[in-house]
């Protein structure tokens, strides 16, 4: 099971409709204006609710940042249904795949420069990645400590960083299967099925 997942079904039909309005008001907003450009009168007006009804969702927009950020990601994961699998050299080629692109993506879609709103994405995403990679630790040995798992996590992510920022950058999946032996090293996993 993936980190923080959402507590949406339990909720009042009412209440989930209030939530991906703002959300959805969010994310317009994000594309059009920015994430520093955006107030919480600006998401209020576009979802059609007061103040205090976005206030009674979320503390502050930084809030509604990171639950986009882990839903987006949670769901790119979910495509390849990652989060029920088990690890095997295609599952870790995927998974870093996976971040790649996600991380090329938000910094595409989003284009600020800001280094809080880069902290915020870099930690939802460890956050997803790590209780993955731990949950196929777990599978194979229920004893292994989770520390292989944390520094795949940042290896994962500083390298899908790195590549998403380079001008003329190798496909997804080449540069995926060039650092597999790499982050599966990390991890002390097989390269090979």
């Amino acid at each position: 099971m993936l980190a923080n997942p959402p507590a949406t079904d339990r909720l009042d039909p009412r209440v989930k409709r209030t939530r991906k309005l703002i959300q959805q008001a969010f994310s317009e907003l994000l594309t059009e204006k920015g994430f520093t450009n955006i107030t919480v009168q600006d998401i209020t007006e576009r979802a059609e609710v007061n103040r205090a009804t976005f206030y009674a969702h979320y503390p502050d927009k930084y809030a509604l940042l990171e639950e986009n950020i882990a839903q987006a990601f949670r769901a790119d994961l979910e495509k390849r249904t990652l989060s029920a699998c088990h690890y095997s050299p295609e599952n870790l080629r995927a998974l870093i795949e996976t971040v790649c692109e996600f991380v090329a993506r938000f910094h595409e879609h989003c284009k600020t420069n800001e280094s809080h709103f880069d902290s915020l994405i870099e930690a939802q995403v460890r956050l997803q990645i790590q209780t993955l990679l731990e949950l196929w630790l777990e599978k194979i040995n229920p004893q292994t400590d989770r520390y292989p798992a944390i520094a795949a996590t940042w290896a994962i992510y500083g390298l899908a960083l790195d590549w998403s920022r380079q001008k003329n950058r190798l496909p997804a999946p080449a540069f995926a299967e060039n650092v597999l032996g790499l982050i599966a090293k990390n991890l002390n996993f097989p390269t090979a099925a």
